[in-house]
Formats: C-alpha cells, structure tokens, sequence
C-alpha cells in the first residue's frame, strides 16, 4: 500500500520498512534521511528458505526498501512518538505508520495487517540484521576515538611482557581481514570463520588486563596519604587511564566485530538459531559494559576520595591540591571520551579546589594545618616556621572577624 511504512525496534536502532519513496520521505520528514543506512533485507534470504509459508514475506521483502538508523535522544523519539507496541519476539517493538490522503504528517495506524510485522520470523531475522548494524556503528565511533585521542593501541599491547596481549595486534589484522569479507561477498565463508572464531580468548585477556590495571591504578590512589606524593599519581593517573580505556575501547571494536562475523555465520547456516544468538550476544555485550562501568566508577570514586583529602588540607599543600584536583579533571575528561561512542551517558562535574583565603576562614582546615605543622616541626623546627606563622596568622585573622574587628 503507499503511504505505508513499517516501523521496528530492537532498543538500539530503528528499522523503516516500505517503498522507496515512502521511506525516504518518511525519514526526511523527521530528519533523519542522512544518518540512515541501507538495511539488506535481501540478506533474510536463508531465513526465507525455512517453509513456504515465507513466501509472501519474501515477496514483500523484495518490493521493499529498508533503512535503519541508530536510536539517539533525537531518533528515539519516534519510538515514543508513535507508540511502538511489543511484539513476540523479544526485545523488538513494531508499528505501522501511515499518511492517507492529502493529510501531510505520518500517523500510527492501529490496525495493521503488514506480514512483515505479524511474521514472527522475519522480525527476528531483521533484528539480527540491525543488531549487526548497530555493532557497526559503533566500531566506526571507536575507530573515531581513538584517532581523536591519538593512542596507537596496538604499540601499547606489544610493549606489554605477556605476550598473549600481543596476540591483539594479530586478531585485529584477522577480523579486519573477515570484515571485508562480510562486506565484499555478504557471507563469512568457512576458512574466513575458522581464521577468526578462537579470537574470543584474546580479546577477553587483553580487555582483563586493562581492567586489572584500572583496579590496580585505584588501590594505589587510595593508599597514598601524603598530599605531594597523591599530586605526582594523580599525575600519572592522567596518562595511564587514558591508554588503559584506549586499550579497553579496541577490545568492545574487536568484539563487535566478532559478534557482526557470528551473526552473519548464524544467519547463513543456521537461521532459526539466529534471534536466540542475537539475544545471547546482546547479554554479554551488556555484562561487559556493566563490569568496565564499575571498574571506572571505582577507579573515580577513589580519585575523588584523594581529592577531599587533599581539599581538606590546602593552607599547606596549595599548588599540590590544584595539581591533584587538575589531573582528576583530566582523568574525568579521558572517561567521559570513552564512554561518548559506547553511548553512556556520564553526569560528571568538574572538581574545584578550594581557595586558600576560603581555607583560611574554616576551622576544620586551620585544625587540619596546625596538626601538620606541629607533626613536621616535632621533626625539624625550622622546616615547619614558615607554615606555622601562616596558620596562625589566618587563625588571628578568624578571631579578629568573629569579634567583629576589621582585618
């Protein structure tokens, strides 16, 4: 029918089903034309080879065009605002959506009859096929990244004594390899698979070995103590956890790319298997997200610890505090640029380092200094007359204003 698309979502992307020209003006209309992308339903081939009872699908498929575009804050608000129901098969929503007559806006049509949307099987195919899409793109953020952030991961991962995480540099030569495969034959072949599918384990290492070093990273944060020994970590912290997600950034590319290779291998060979694989993958794909989320969270809340201590002491330790709170900001900014192409939103805010003269009106500072201070001058008078002078002059001038004298 014209006038009459197919709307379908899998929680990462957005399929637009129909003629040609009702697809493209569909997504024109809410401008989202140019960040389509062709969907290949002509690749549902082996699915539709299952039973003859596909053979209407297939012939619809074939009349059809069908482009997807990843689900942002913009794109999502099709999903809400045309109300995409449920279907059975799980994780994806359908709709049909229509623009009968002259009326010019696309409106949600409660009784549609598109067998594309009421065949069970056609819906998980296509959602294998843009959970592929999804993978996809971002690959293609992460590659974005990591050239914006200038860290030759794999120069990092050979320089390392284990040499099974040099083995990463050899799997990414692979799966590029099986990629271009998938891309130029629209299949992964039987010796391209068998090339690619035992790289599982080296992605996982290298990806344990980032985390680990993250881990590793926080614990020696927090059992610093002194204000110039946490500025001189704090300092290396800026470095490191950028490499460290640089390397953690190539693992999520490298995986993507196996579960695109293993989608396609599944769709090919077995397609009834390929929505309960879609969905496994999906699992673990969120599981890792998950266990990276936490480590970084850890690795930022140990950070923000040290920069209380240091904040809590700043009438003795001025430039160290502004060098730790600086670093930790620099850290925050490197976490917020990962996280952009994975889609995780961060709400992180700057730190600020407390003033001196804001310091120096706070009793809880004025105790912490003269603790200090007296600590220090019990090793070495002279070492410690400077700071003591200047903590109790701000302490006189805190009497002098909580007696209402002018300073």
């Amino acid at each position: 029918m014209d006038n009459e698309i197919q709307l379908i979502s899998d929680g990462d992307g957005l399929a637009v089903i129909g003629t040609l020209t009702d697809v493209e003006r569909f997504l024109a209309s809410e401008g989202l034309l140019s960040l389509s992308k062709d969907l290949g339903l002509r690749r549902l081939g082996p699915l539709l080879r299952l039973g003859a009872g596909l053979a209407q699908a297939g012939s619809e498929i074939a009349a059809n065009s069908c482009r997807w575009v990843k689900l942002t804050e913009e794109s999502a608000q099709l999903v809400k605002k045309y109300g995409l129901m449920e279907s059975k098969t799980p994780g994806v929503s359908y709709a049909m959506v229509g623009r009968p007559g002259s009326i010019e806006s696309w409106l949600r049509i409660v009784k549609g009859s598109g067998s594309l949307l009421t065949n069970p099987a056609i819906l998980a195919g296509a959602a294998g096929i843009m959970a592929q899409l999804a993978r996809q793109h971002e690959m293609s953020e992460i590659k974005s990244y990591l050239a914006t952030i200038d860290k030759k991961v794999d120069d990092v991962l050979r320089a390392q004594k284990n040499a099974e995480l040099a083995k990463v540099f050899g799997a990414g030569i692979d799966l590029d390899s099986a990629m271009n495969v998938l891309e130029r034959t629209g299949g992964v072949d039987d010796d391209t698979w068998s090339t690619v599918q035992g790289r599982t384990h080296t992605i996982t290492d290298a990806l344990g070995w980032a985390l680990g070093g993250l881990d590793a990273l926080a614990e020696r944060v927090e059992s610093t103590t002194k204000i110039g020994e946490l500025a001189k970590t704090a300092k290396e912290a800026e470095s490191e956890v950028q490499e460290l997600l640089a390397v953690v950034a190539r693992c999520f590319e490298l995986q993507d790319a196996l579960d695109v290779l293993r989608l396609a291998r599944v769709l090919d060979e077995s397609p009834d298997r390929l929505d309960g694989r879609r969905l496994v993958l999906k699992d673990d794909r969120q599981k890792r997200r998950e266990l990276v989320s936490q480590k970084i969270e850890h690795l930022m809340a140990r950070m923000d610890a040290a920069a209380g201590t240091a904040n809590s002491n700043v009438l003795l330790h001025l430039p160290s505090l502004r060098a730790v709170v600086g670093s930790i900001n620099h850290v925050g900014i490197a976490v917020d640029e990962f996280h952009r192409p994975l889609g995780i939103e961060s709400g992180r805010r700057s730190l600020e380092a407390t003033r001196w003269w804001d310091a120096a009106r706070d009793r809880a500072q004025l105790k912490n200094a003269a603790a200090e201070a007296g600590r220090v001058a019990a090793v070495g008078v002279g070492v410690a007359a400077v700071g003591v002078a200047g903590v109790w002059a701000s302490r006189t001038a805190l009497a002098r204003e909580g007696d209402g004298e002018e300073g």
